[in-house]
């Protein structure tokens, strides 16, 4: 049985509209913030990998926000490009002084906008 749900769940995402795999992505990496978060006694030493994982999908949605040719209107690109260096300049305060509310900002972007691919924002 948990075989056809992980078979399931691989299918699913390869026939997930690209938004859908954002949306996806960002819950992924704004529940292991919490879960580091709310656990930050035992699982602070995930705090850099978690950070790093963040950091690398933003990279990636500022490089595709900037590209010339992305659909979205040019504001819209601006203001997730905007959001990414606000992701950025918050991690490096979360490396260089880590404190368990530090990441709040991080989980709720990262949910925001996942909740505006989704289209429940």
């Amino acid at each position: 049985m948990r075989h056809a749900a992980t078979a399931y769940g691989k299918i699913a995402k390869q026939t997930a509209s690209p938004r859908e795999l954002e949306a996806d992505l960002l819950l992924s990496a704004a529940a292991r913030l919490q879960a580091i978060r709310d656990g930050w006694d035992d699982k602070r030493p995930e705090l850099d990998s978690a950070l790093l994982y963040n950091r690398k999908l933003w990279s990636v949605f500022v490089a595709s926000v900037m590209s010339p040719e992305h659909p979205l209107p040019a504001p819209v690109r601006q203001n997730v490009a905007n959001l990414g260096l606000f992701v950025f300049n918050q991690t490096l305060t979360v490396m260089t002084n880590p404190q368990p509310e530090r990441l709040a900002s991080l989980i709720l972007i990262n949910r925001e906008l996942a909740a505006g691919l989704l289209g429940r924002a």
